[in-house]
């Protein structure tokens, strides 16, 4: 970890971060991206790899046709149709499992936020999501808050017509959105949509500070980095006709707790904890706090029945 007075904040969250960020030795292109991520909860670079259109055109290649319902050779089909994701593909694709453990990524992360960063899971569309306002921090959480990101990387450019991402700047600065602030209660719960209780909340937030959406209209080969708690989704495609081709990337930082805040109730000590997976170095991490191991708790019965149900539905 860096010297600071605040361990426990990323850096490029800090309230302190005027005068942290000097110490870093960033370059100047480093120095942009820490500040827009302090100010605007996001930030935009060039992918550092030489071979990224190589690795673009193989995923392509290869994932096309695990789209079930989806005829993403046919120009004139309707491409919102069918499966649109492939999550954890960096388990069997080594340009997707690349791009995840870029070294360069990985470095710069860790620099602004003060402790080591590992990607832990991976998505890959061929379309936008179109889906709804919403910040990662109620799926994937940490204690200490905030030490979680996206980096989401375009594979073609992104024009109006193709449902690009969207973002609220400054929304980053909120706070993370917990069971307890919306009179819910989380533990032991499944529910249909883990984002859905929290949009009347969000919805309120943006209208009171007066943040509305941006697009980001990316060129092939750009990432947008985000914060945990940054408002995000995607745009209605206008262009049925459209791909839209893009990955995003999960991170966390070591020594944290980590868990899902939608299933959580941290103030009486229920979390939902996870053992989320180094991409880069296939190591499992436990959560820590401080260096100390913390154990998963026990699953009561009935959430074991609940999701043996839940199981049986799927399978039917």
């Amino acid at each position: 970890m860096n010297d600071t007075p605040l361990p426990g904040i990323p850096l490029i969250e800090s309230p302190l971060f005027a005068q942290e960020v000097e110490g870093l030795g960033l370059t100047a292109g480093e120095r942009r991206i820490a500040e827009d991520l302090h100010t605007r909860g996001f930030a935009v670079l060039d992918f550092p790899d030489t071979e990224i259109d190589a690795r673009i055109a193989r995923i392509q290649a290869d994932l096309g046709p695990r789209y079930a319902g989806m005829e993403l050779s046919d120009p004139d089909s309707d491409k919102t149709q069918g499966e649109r994701r492939i999550q954890d593909a960096w388990t069997f694709h080594d340009d997707v499992r690349a791009i995840a453990a870029n070294p360069a990524i990985l470095d710069l992360l860790g620099t602004l936020y003060g402790r080591p960063a590992f990607p832990f899971q991976t998505l890959n569309f061929p379309v936008g999501t179109q889906q709804g306002a919403h910040s990662d921090a109620v799926h994937f959480s940490s204690l200490p808050e905030r030490f979680m990101c996206g980096v989401w990387l375009a594979m073609e450019d992104i024009t109006p017509e193709n449902g690009p991402v969207f973002y609220l700047p400054g929304s980053h600065r909120w706070p993370i959105m917990t069971n307890a602030m919306i009179a819910r209660r989380g533990f032991g719960t499944i529910p249909e949509s883990a984002q859905a209780p929290y949009e009347r909340a969000w919805d309120a937030l943006a209208k009171a500070d007066g943040l509305r959406p941006e697009p980001f209209l990316a060129r092939k080969g750009q990432a947008l980095i985000w914060s945990a708690n940054l408002l995000h989704g995607g745009s209605l495609q206008t262009d049925p006709r459209r791909t839209r081709w893009s990955q995003v990337t999960h991170y966390y930082f070591e020594d944290c707790i980590y868990y899902t805040p939608a299933y959580s109730d941290e103030a009486v000590g229920r979390l939902h904890l996870r053992e989320p997976v180094g991409i880069h170095d296939g190591v499992i991490r436990t959560s820590t706090y401080l260096g100390e191991m913390v154990k998963m708790p026990r699953r009561r019965k009935g959430l074991r029945r609940l999701i043996g149900k839940l199981g049986q539905a799927l399978a039917s």
